[in-house]
């Protein structure tokens, strides 16, 4: 059997990976990432001016997005310091969060994979990777199919150091998949 490589304009079968399906990354854009959530990022000028005009803020750059229908929900801020990996990454796991959406900003320059997938009738289908560049963040809608947190270390950055935005509270707000056979994530030439 051959596996399947997806590229971002198209699919190709490769001979070399038996029995492994491919994913190459994409860069992160809001067209692309629309689907799945938000990219937050600056813009080149700020909404408005602020403290005096000595502040451009940027305004409500994310859809937080928490079910009314379970309990106590509330938007709560956690601070997640992942291990750092690198590529070609296996992706194995993906996840979702069906009562609130999930905002990660990252503490430092380093780039993080972003995977993402469509729904098929609860289970994730078509993962596609995208690669965030400085400064940018990303805000998953609610109840999207996604990766677990993935910094990428490089000779000159090694941060996995996130503000993270989601839902606290009662009710069980993540769902996983278990892929049988996992996905080979790498960088695009």
């Amino acid at each position: 059997m051959r596996g399947i490589v997806f590229m971002p304009y198209g699919i190709r079968k490769m001979d070399d990976v038996p029995n492994q399906v491919v994913i190459k990354t994409a860069p992160l854009t809001e067209e692309a990432f629309a689907p799945f959530g938000d990219v937050i990022k600056l813009g080149p000028l700020p909404d408005f001016l602020i403290n005096q005009g000595l502040c451009g803020r940027h305004h409500d750059l994310a859809k937080l997005d928490f079910s009314p229908d379970i309990g106590d929900g509330r938007a709560g801020i956690s601070l997640f310091n992942a291990a750092p990996r690198s590529l070609p990454y296996s992706l194995d796991l993906m996840e979702r969060h069906p009562l609130g959406s999930q905002a990660f900003l990252p503490m430092h320059e380093a780039p993080f994979l972003v995977i993402v997938a469509e729904d098929d009738a609860g289970r994730p289908a078509h993962p596609q990777a995208f690669l965030t560049e400085p400064g940018q963040g990303i805000n998953f809608h609610r109840n999207v199919w996604h990766g677990v947190l993935t910094p990428l270390s490089s000779s000159k950055h090694r941060s996995g150091l996130f503000a993270v935005i989601d839902r606290v509270g009662e009710g069980n707000n993540l769902q996983e998949f278990w892929f049988d056979q996992p996905y080979r994530i790498e960088e695009a030439d």
